[in-house]
């Protein structure tokens, strides 16, 4: 049977990313099309990233595929949706099964399957999606569709009454190792390289070394890899570094684990690796600070670690613990310094409008990016996921947001919290009341070798930091114009 494989993402429809302009290749699917193709199935990839819809249209129509499988996360779940329409309107595709996989269809697989989907992979996607392929080449013609595929592992279908079955979860892959590598000549590499270079001075491509986290936080999504944790030997992961700089030359790659420090064994293993093979090549990573010491910060600096991301979230301990985070806020400063010491830059994550977080939260945050000083930061405004631990306490403060097929989880609204411009106001407080704090200390400290801002700049930074602290104190008056809105206009 011939597979296509997509992921329904298109960088022309994200203005955000458009201005960030850091897009790497679908590396789930390309695991997925090396271990198909390793087994014999012919498949193809569409990449729609530099793409657009109309042209993956005219793809499935000039070649209707047997099967198609979509990648569908939270960001593309409304693509893959209105790809699932045009599949099943068009006479041409009515024998083209659709397949879809990914965090988003596992809570969601009974809507995805009344929107046209034959088949929602749950779990890990290799082996469940060649099962799959092989139930139905082997299926005697005319058999129900159901009868197929009854017999797999880790899937939701609807039966030939309708009814919607899930069958037994498939175990995780007992050794990653086992993996063939990622199929990346199943796509152009070359625009995403250009783009990191046009806009960065610099390019990254991705890697994966492990699947899962064992860890808690309670608004985190587990819904492919539970809380596994699996790795790949470091000798494996190496050979994968040396074929990507052959073929590719990036500047640096991008380790897309969730916490790459986690085992401090391997870490030194692959560390040992790199050197012996003379292979080290600059990457970042993501970690914990409860994963990081002395020992564990120079292995990363000795393997080629030029940033570490180290999970922060919020600066209020109490907003921490509510996380289930597990780490403390001095955990976190300590180890953003001790990474700068060793010559690593440092980025971190900080998550605004978690249940429970007040103005002085928010302030404590300020005061803790202040203090630990990263290179970088992000600001994201929580929302809650379905299956996660977060959404099922907040799931009876819930305010409809409008019909599934329309809206993502990043449309709820939570009853009591704050409006919408009140994290508009928060987010421009903290970061520009952290980026004039970092000015003034430049001008006062030229040795930090830190980049002085103009007057002009410095001024506005100072001035949008008492905008954002004014906006934040509107925020009852925002509010009730936000609920009176709500009620006259209805939800979006």
């Amino acid at each position: 049977m011939k597979v296509l494989l997509t992921h329904g993402y298109f960088l022309g429809e994200d203005a955000k990313e458009q201005r960030i302009m850091r897009p790497y290749p679908p590396l789930g699917i390309l695991y997925l099309a090396a271990f198909l193709e390793q087994r014999g199935v012919p498949v193809e990839v569409f990449d729609s990233t530099f793409s657009s819809p109309a042209a993956l249209r005219q793809r499935l129509c000039a070649e209707p595929p047997d099967v198609v499988g979509i990648y569908t996360n939270l960001m593309t779940k409304l693509n893959v949706l209105a790809i699932l329409r045009f599949v099943r309107s068009q006479p041409s595709l009515a024998g083209t099964r659709i397949v879809l996989g990914g965090p988003e269809v596992t809570h969601h697989a009974e809507r995805f399957l009344e929107h046209g989907a034959d088949a929602i992979v749950i779990g890990e996607g290799e082996e469940t999606m060649h099962a799959l392929v092989a139930a139905w080449s082997d299926a005697p013609a005319g058999s129900p569709l159901g009868d197929r595929i009854a017999q797999v592992a880790g899937i939701a279908y609807r039966d030939g009454a309708g009814a919607v079955i899930r069958t037994p979860p498939r175990p995780l892959l007992k050794s990653l190792d086992d993996l063939p590598m990622p199929k990346r000549e199943a796509v152009d590499l070359r625009p995403y390289l250009d783009a990191w270079r046009t806009h960065h001075g610099r390019n990254a491509l991705s890697m994966s070394t492990m699947r899962g986290c064992p860890y808690s936080c309670r608004w985190c999504s587990r819904a492919v890899y539970g809380e596994s944790y699996r790795r790949r030997a470091p000798r494996l992961v190496v050979d994968e570094i040396e074929q990507v700089v052959a073929r590719y030359h990036p500047d640096s790659l991008w380790f897309v684990d969730d916490v790459f420090t986690i085992n401090h064994r391997w870490l030194q293993a692959f560390t040992d690796e790199v050197e012996r093979r003379g292979a080290r090549v600059p990457y970042e990573c993501i970690t914990r600070a409860d994963r990081l010491d002395e020992r564990a910060v120079a292995l990363l600096q000795r393997s080629g670690c030029f940033r570490v991301w180290i999970g922060a979230e919020s600066g209020s301990q109490k907003i921490l613990d509510a996380m289930d985070r597990r780490v403390t806020v001095e955990q976190v400063r300590a180890m953003i310094q001790l990474s700068k010491r060793h010559g690593i830059e440092t980025g971190t994550f900080i998550m605004l409008g978690y249940p429970g977080e007040t103005p002085a939260d928010i302030e404590a945050t300020i005061e803790h990016l202040k203090a630990s000083d990263p290179d970088q930061f992000t600001i994201t405004v929580s929302y809650p996921i379905k299956g996660t631990p977060f959404y099922d306490d907040a799931v009876t403060q819930m305010i409809p947001s409008g019909p599934w097929e329309t809206t993502t989880d990043r449309d709820i609204k939570l009853r009591h919290a704050h409006s919408s411009l009140y994290y508009w106001f928060a987010t421009t407080r903290v970061v520009s009341e952290v980026g004039y704090h970092k000015a003034l200390r430049g001008a006062e400290d030229p040795a930090r070798g830190e980049p002085r801002p103009s007057r002009t700049a410095t001024a506005r930074l100072r001035l949008k930091a008492l905008l954002g602290r004014a906006g934040m104190r509107f925020d009852p008056a925002l509010r009730r114009l936000e609920d009176r809105a709500r009620r006259w206009v209805g939800p979006p």
